[in-house]
């Protein structure tokens, strides 16, 4: 069965999640490396744990398509979720970036 739209829309978002959390991971580690703070060590495991979740998420929604095809509403739910995912990470990179 082929990914709908909203769903496709999902996994490119999750992708796109993934892309972003790499050069923030990276200035992250060396900032790290140069301040050894709390806070940055926080903002790694973040990072960390974001970039699983989108890789893990990128990877369901190739291997398990059928599991959200069913019901729109979920569809809609899983969008707006990684939407607002990557507008906060977005967010997040345009500031540590710049």
């Amino acid at each position: 069965m082929a990914m709908g739209p909203l769903i496709t829309a999902a996994a490119a978002l999750a992708g796109l999640n993934v892309l972003l959390l790499l050069p923030l991971l990276g200035v992250w580690v060396r900032n790290y490396a140069t301040f050894r703070t709390g806070l940055v060590a926080g903002l790694i495991a973040f990072a960390v744990a974001m970039l699983a979740e989108n890789a893990v998420a990128v990877y369901f929604f190739f291997s398990m398509q059928s599991f959200y095809a069913g019901d729109p509403h979920v569809q809609q739910a899983v969008l707006v979720l990684r939407s607002l995912q990557f507008v906060a990470i977005a967010g997040l990179s345009f500031t540590t970036l710049r």
